[in-house]
């Protein structure tokens, strides 16, 4: 996704083409997701269109982004506070606008160091939703059982034992192709930034995705995407997100069953079952291993409940 033609008519010729650039940047370079894409797209130009009602009606350029002072900003901000942006919503805007005045700055294009004081509103620390393993596992057996279709039924619980099974995202599963299948027992996966790491796959998962492919009613080219629509394109995000959607009204499930509530699943899982977070750090394929420690404060969150529940003075 590209910055929309209305958005690039805001600006002044100098900064349309450089925000050309730097989207080109960030989809064949950096390899964000799509979603990251389609968030600073957004961000940018909604802090353009306040910038040029600023600014009383003058097309923002380089130099009036490059002169932008640090009330500019806060009132920018402030904008979108009172338009009713929480505080997830606005750091993200911030996070946005940061990445591309970082990447002038590295260019050579422009400077401005008013941006590096703006601090991003403080946001609760959030922790993942896994799903107890009773329920994971009715999910894996129930999976497909609203499908009108066996192919269908398989494919959904091909991928969300897949989910389950290797801890994948969404997005890493979908994007996988029937040349990627499992091999001597591992899988290869393109994650964030386009960084390849190879994960254990056990039976179960072999096992599905083996008999999900004997029903698939068209041909299986190496090329061509392991999971497919029922047109034969690759299978979209939110028709697997709807599927568990329904498979959770279904069964009774709470809000938080989702597939990536699965990837959740699989590191909490793991964790309780004694694999050190190094580990789980790998298979996740997280960068740093901050992020992987969120999973040691739900375990401990869940320790206290089991406690509180099964101690007789609790």
């Amino acid at each position: 996704m590209s910055l929309a033609p209305e958005t690039l008519a805001l600006c002044a010729p100098d900064l349309a083409k450089t925000l050309e650039k730097w989207q080109d940047w960030l989809q064949f370079e950096k390899h964000v997701s799509r979603h990251t894409l389609r968030a600073y797209s957004a961000d940018v130009t909604n802090f353009l269109l306040f910038l040029r009602s600023h600014q009383g009606g003058e097309a923002p350029c380089l130099d009036s982004i490059s002169e932008t002072g640090i009330r500019d900003f806060r009132a920018w901000l402030s904008r979108k506070a009172m338009d009713g942006a929480g505080n997830a919503s606005r750091a993200r805007s911030l996070s946005g606008v940061k990445n591309l005045l970082k990447w002038m700055d590295r260019q050579g294009i422009l400077h401005n160091p008013k941006i590096s004081l703006i601090h991003s509103p403080k946001l609760p620390r959030k922790l993942p939703r896994p799903l107890h393993e009773t329920q994971a596992k009715d999910v894996l057996e129930q999976a497909g059982l609203l499908a009108r279709e066996d192919w269908v039924a398989a494919r959904d619980r091909a991928l969300f034992t897949l989910l389950y099974g290797c801890g994948l995202r969404i997005d890493e599963a979908l994007g996988l192709n029937i040349g990627d299948m499992p091999q001597n027992g591992f899988l290869s996966v393109m994650g964030k930034g386009r960084k390849e790491r190879r994960v254990p796959v056990i039976e179960i998962v072999e096992t599905v995705l083996t008999h999900y492919l004997a029903l698939l009613p068209f041909a299986p080219e190496l090329q061509s995407p392991l999971f497919r629509g029922a047109r034969g394109g690759r299978l979209n995000q939110g028709v697997a997100q709807k599927a568990m959607r329904d498979l959770r009204n279904l069964l009774g499930l709470p809000e938080n069953a989702t597939p990536h509530a699965l990837r959740h699943s699989f590191a909490t899982h793991l964790l309780q079952n004694g694999m050190n977070l190094r580990e789980i750090q790998e298979l996740l394929g997280h960068a740093s291993l901050s992020t992987t420690q969120r999973y040691t404060e739900l375990d401990a969150k869940e320790m206290m409940r089991i406690y509180k529940n099964a101690h007789p003075r609790a």
